[in-house]
């Protein structure tokens, strides 16, 4: 007897395992090349399952793009129990982790921002909840200066551009791309005029 074209799954499960086959397709391929077709015959399933989990490519690239935002930023959460820097410290780490094991989605996301819409919401929204977070860590019950705000949201620029360099030519360590971005971080905080106290 012949085996079924695809397993029966709880739904939860199902759609688990399609965004994660999401995140694998989308970070070897541009938006573009992929179709609904050859996305369901990846994930050995009809078209039309496909459809009734995700009613578009679109939507099914944001969802992967959602579920890999939300893993990035429980990695990233800091330790509310360490001092500011060593929160930074220990959060830029986690996120540079994050980035060497998803360097191709990662590249892939960024270079896609100018491009389709909804990613370029979803980066802004990511580095808005960033520099939100990083802004409570510095002045902690307060409203933050101007100049502090524009400190950590154009650093946010930077950081991406300094992680695409890395990812690309790999002539130097993550150490040592982890101390440049947390010495240019300080150097921007302190340049707005915030003393930087832990």
């Amino acid at each position: 007897m012949s085996q079924p074209a695809y397993t029966r799954l709880d739904v939860d499960e199902r759609r688990r395992r399609l965004l994660d086959l999401g995140a694998e397709l989308f970070a070897r391929h541009a938006y573009d090349e992929l179709s609904m077709a050859q996305i369901a015959r990846e994930a050995g399933i009809s078209k039309a399952l496909l459809y009734h989990y995700f009613p578009s490519k679109q939507a099914y690239f944001v969802a992967t793009l959602e579920q890999a935002a939300a893993e990035l930023a429980q990695a990233t959460q800091p330790d509310g129990d360490l001092p500011p820097v060593e929160q930074l410290a220990a959060s830029l780490d986690a996120y540079l982790g994050w980035i060497e094991r998803n360097a191709g989605a990662y590249t892939k996301l960024i270079q896609s921002v100018g491009s389709v819409a909804e990613v370029r919401e979803l980066v802004e929204r990511v580095r808005s909840q960033t520099a939100d977070r990083i802004l409570a860590g510095i002045a902690p019950g307060r409203r933050p200066s101007p100049a502090l705000r524009v400190a950590v949201r154009g650093w946010l620029w930077f950081m991406d551009g300094a992680v695409l360099d890395w990812l690309e030519h790999r002539d130097i360590d993550r150490a040592r791309l982890h101390g440049l971005l947390l010495g240019t971080l300080l150097g921007a905080v302190t340049a707005a005029g915030e003393p930087f106290t832990g």
